[in-house]
């Protein structure tokens, strides 16, 4: 069984969740090909995303997710036996997740709330199962990113400048002419590359500075800030 990278949460744990857990374990048999697991995915907040399942055994006759949350003593979601046609939804997850006839979890308008750690049990024959684990992490659509500048007019080799990147993403890229912005040794970066001090300016650094925002599912590129360096 594959091992988790996600932080362990340091909150109660039921006595039901604690039952299931050694249940899952007592029946789970390793697969003898490759490890059953599922596909982690990124998903746009109100989007509807599907977890996949890797690696799923060609005889499976059911499915069964499950995600583990301290606020919930039931971590079931949804259960589906294939040759008797059976599908339970638990009330939780009532008109928002669904299972496919290929083992997939299908969840309608998701959240930030619904990120993290899932499980899916594998049914067999003879009461064999197989157990796989994956994460969702569903991310807020970038805003356009805006840059406020301290000043845009400076003289050269006597001002500074600092350029203040404001945006609801971490990751940042820098632009100068549409093109990526080299440092050099008068240039800095800080606070997760959204503030750029230029320490003094020079002639060379005038023009049209951009920022990119950006996550795994989206990014945006703010309007053309125009610095004029004065000789």
């Amino acid at each position: 069984m594959e091992s988790l990278s996600a932080p362990i949460h340091r909150g109660p744990v039921t006595w039901h969740g604690l039952l299931l857990a050694v249940s899952l374990l007592n029946f789970w048999s390793p697969p003898s090909t490759a490890e059953l697991a599922i596909v982690s995915t990124n998903a746009v907040q109100g989007s509807n995303a599907i977890l996949r399942i890797r690696n799923k055994p060609p005889n499976a006759i059911g499915f069964t997710w499950y995600r583990w949350e301290a606020e919930h003593s039931n971590p079931n979601i949804a259960t589906l036996t294939l040759q008797e046609r059976r599908y339970k939804t638990e009330p939780a997850y009532s008109g928002r997740a669904k299972i496919n006839v290929n083992g997939s979890l299908q969840l309608k308008n998701v959240t930030p709330r619904d990120t993290g750690i899932y499980t899916v049990k594998v049914h067999l024959p003879d009461s064999k199962q197989e157990i796989g684990f994956g994460r969702l992490d569903v991310y807020q659509p970038v805003r356009v990113p805006i840059i406020l500048a301290s000043n845009t007019t400076v003289m050269e080799h006597k001002d500074s400048v600092i350029l203040a990147c404001y945006t609801n993403a971490v990751s940042i890229q820098w632009f100068l002419n549409g093109m990526n912005l080299q440092l050099t040794e008068r240039m800095k970066l800080s606070w997760e590359n959204r503030i750029l001090i230029i320490d003094p300016v020079r002639r060379e650094d005038a023009g049209n500075y951009q920022c990119e925002a950006s996550n795994p599912v989206s990014s945006a590129k703010s309007v053309p800030v125009e610095l004029d360096i004065k000789l």
